[in-house]
C-alpha cells in the first residue's frame, strides 16, 4: 500500500477559531490536542480577531509565538495579526487576524474572484461581506508567513472550513499554488436553506438544482462561492454521508474524502468524581423544576433533555414536544418524566421570582407563573417553543406525570439561574433526544454519549447513520443509541417511536439501566479523534497529490 504524504505545516481557517458560535468549534478545539501531538507547533489556527477590545477567555496573546513575523506581517503588508496559543487542551498555535481594513478593497477582490474563479458576488448580503473578508485576510495572511518562513521544500495545507472562508482557499490557490487546498463543508448552505425553509429535502433531493435553489431562496452568493471552492480546492471533504448526498446533488460535486467529527472525552470525569457531579447535576435540576413548579419531584424521576442551537425543525425539537405531548396520555407511563428544552432564544433576563425560591430553603406547593420557562425572553409572545406548548396545552399541570422546562439560554455557566456549565448538566439526564431533521453529524447525541447518557436520533443525522454502520444494525435502545428512520413526511410516527422508547426506558431494570449506559460510552469511545484522524491523513495526502500534479502541469 502507498504510504501516506504527510504535510510539514498545517493551517486551518474557521469563524469558530476562538469564537464559540456552533459544532465547528466543538470540530477544531477537540481535534486540536490530536494534531498538535503529530504536528508540534506546525499546526496554526486562524481566526476572525472579532473580540478587540474585550478580553477572550479563549485566546492567550504571546509576543514570544511568531512575535517577529507578525511585525514583519504589518510591515510588509499591512496586516494586522495578533498571535498566541489557543485555551484548548494542546494549545495550538493561534493567528487572529483583522479584516476589517480589507472592506476598502472589497469591490476589486469580489472582481478579481470572479474572474479567476467565476464566484458571483453580486447577490451578497447579511454576513456575507464579512465573512468573505476575514476569508481573504485570512489567506494573504498564510500567503506573508509562507514567503517569510516556508519554502517549496514544505509539504504546506490550508483547509478552510464552510463557505465563510472558501475565498481564502481560492485566493491561495492562486497566488500560492505550493500550498495544498482542503475545503470542507460541514451543511450545505442551500440543504439547510431548504430543510429550514419547510421543502421536504430528501425526497426531491435527486429533482433539486442547487443554483435554481440558490435564486430562489436568495442565496446566490453563499451558495456560489462554497459550490466554486468545493470544485477548484486540492480536496473536497463533508462530514457525513449524508451530506455528500446534498453535495452530489446540490454543488455537483462528490467529496473526496468524508471527515467524520470526533471528539476528545478528557471533559467527562472519571471514576467517583462522575457519579458525584451525576448525582450534583440531578440534585440541581430536580431543585429546579421543584422550586418552578410547587412540586416535589425526588430522584426516581426520569430526566430527559434536548439542547443545541435553536432550529426549530431541523433540530427536532417539534417532534420532541409532540412526543412529550403524547407521553402525557399514555397509560404505560409508570414514572414521573421531567423533560428539559435547553436551546438558546431570544433570551431577556433571569427570573427573579424563581430566583427568590431558588436561595429558600422552603419547599413550595404552588407553582409560579408561567411554570415551564426559566427566563423571561425578550418577546413572550413569538417562540416557537412556547407556541408549540401553548398549542399543545402542556402548561405543566400538577396531575400530568410529563413535565417541561425550557431553559432558553446558553449554558455557559453563567446564566443568571443554574450558574453550572452545560457538560456539568448533562450527565444528571437519564436519556437524551434528537430527532433531528437535518443534522449533518450530531455533536450533542454523541457528547450525551461520552456521559453515559444513552440518546434518541435519527438517520437523519451523520451521527445516527454512523451508529448503524458500527453495529451493522439500526440502533435500538439497548445499544445506547436509538436511532429512528426518518423521512420528510413521517413526522408522527418518529413521534411515537420516541414516545415509545421513553416508556421503553423507564421501565427497565436497574442493571439494564446500567447496561445501556455502557452501551452508550462505549460507542463514544469508537468516536475519539484518535480513530477518526485517519480520515484527515487521508485528506492531507489527496490534497498534496494533486497540488503536486496541478504544479507539475503549469511547468
Amino acid at each position: 500500500m502507498e504510504q501516506l504524504l504527510k504535510p510539514d505545516y498545517i493551517f486551518e481557517a474557521s469563524w469558530e477559531v476562538c469564537n464559540k458560535v456552533g459544532g465547528i468549534y466543538t470540530v477544531l478545539s477537540t481535534r486540536a490536542k490530536t494534531l498538535q501531538e503529530a504536528f508540534p507547533d506546525r499546526i496554526f489556527f486562524i481566526g476572525p480577531d472579532v473580540w478587540k477590545g474585550k478580553d477572550n477567555p479563549m485566546f492567550k496573546e504571546n509576543s514570544s509565538v511568531l512575535g517577529e513575523w507578525c511585525q514583519y506581517a504589518y510591515r510588509s503588508s499591512g496586516l494586522r495579526v495578533r498571535a498566541g496559543r489557543w485555551n484548548i487542551p494542546g494549545e495550538p498555535i493561534v493567528i487572529l487576524v483583522d479584516f476589517t481594513p480589507f472592506y476598502a478593497q472589497k469591490n476589486e477582490i469580489y472582481t478579481q474572484t470572479w474572474i479567476d474563479f467565476k464566484v458571483d458576488s453580486l447577490h451578497a448580503y447579511g454576513d456575507y461581506d464579512e465573512a468573505s473578508m476575514f476569508s481573504y485576510a485570512a489567506g494573504k495572511v498564510v500567503e506573508n508567513y509562507y514567503r517569510y518562513a516556508l519554502s517549496e521544500k514544505d509539504k504546506v495545507i490550508y483547509q478552510a472550513h464552510e463557505w465563510m472562508t472558501g475565498m481564502g482557499a481560492l485566493y491561495l490557490q492562486k497566488a500560492v499554488p505550493q500550498i495544498a487546498t482542503i475545503f470542507t463543508t460541514h451543511a450545505t448552505s442551500i440543504g439547510r436553506s431548504i430543510a429550514g425553509n419547510n421543502k421536504p429535502l430528501y425526497d426531491y433531493l435527486f429533482a433539486y438544482n442547487g443554483d435554481q435553489m440558490a435564486r430562489e431562496l436568495n442565496m446566490e452568493s453563499k451558495h456560489s462561492i462554497e459550490k466554486q471552492t468545493a470544485h477548484f480546492v486540492d480536496c473536497f471533504t463533508t462530514v457525513s454521508e449524508i451530506t455528500n448526498n446534498e453535495c452530489k446533488e446540490l454543488l455537483d460535486k462528490s467529496a473526496d474524502v468524508i471527515l467524520m467529527n470526533g471528539f476528545e472525552d478528557d471533559f467527562v470525569p472519571k471514576g467517583d468524581l462522575f457519579f458525584e457531579k451525576r448525582k450534583s447535576a440531578r440534585k440541581t435540576l430536580l431543585n429546579l423544576a421543584n422550586k418552578l413548579l410547587g412540586t416535589s419531584l425526588d430522584d426516581d424521576t426520569l430526566i430527559v433533555g434536548t439542547s443545541g442551537r435553536y432550529e426549530f425543525k431541523n433540530k427536532g425539537i417539534d417532534v420532541y414536544l409532540e412526543a412529550l405531548n403524547r407521553l402525557t396520555r399514555d397509560k404505560n407511563l409508570k414514572k414521573e418524566i421531567l423533560a428539559f428544552v435547553n436551546v438558546p432564544g431570544w433570551v431577556g433576563c433571569p427570573r427573579e421570582d424563581l430566583l427568590e425560591r431558588l436561595h429558600s430553603d422552603e419547599q413550595f406547593t404552588t407553582p409560579l407563573p408561567c411554570p415551564y420557562v426559566t427566563h423571561w425572553l425578550n418577546d413572550m409572545t413569538h417562540d416557537q417553543v412556547l407556541d408549540m406548548m401553548k398549542f399543545l396545552n402542556m402548561s405543566n399541570a400538577p396531575d400530568s406525570k410529563v413535565k417541561v422546562i425550557f431553559i432558553p439560554c446558553y449554558q455557559d455557566g453563567k446564566d443568571g439561574i443554574l450558574n453550572i456549565p452545560y457538560y456539568d448538566l448533562v450527565l444528571g439526564q437519564d436519556i437524551s433526544v434528537y430527532p433531528s431533521y437535518y443534522e449533518p453529524w450530531g455533536y450533542t447525541p454523541l457528547e450525551s454519549c461520552a456521559f453515559h447518557v444513552p440518546t434518541i436520533t435519527t438517520d437523519l443525522a451523520g451521527f445516527g447513520l454512523w451508529v448503524n454502520s458500527l453495529l451493522g444494525h439500526y440502533g435500538q435502545l439497548t445499544d445506547g443509541v436509538k436511532v429512528i428512520h426518518r423521512t420528510d413526511y413521517n413526522y408522527s410516527e418518529v413521534a411515537d417511536i420516541v414516545k415509545d422508547t421513553i416508556i421503553e426506558y423507564s421501565a427497565l431494570s436497574g442493571d439494564a439501566v446500567a447496561q445501556v449506559r455502557k452501551n452508550a460510552a462505549d460507542i463514544a469511545e469508537k468516536a475519539l479523534w484518535k480513530h477518526f484522524i485517519q480520515y484527515y491523513y487521508k485528506a492531507y495526502d489527496v490534497a498534496l497529490r494533486k497540488m503536486s500534479a496541478r504544479c507539475s502541469e503549469k511547468k
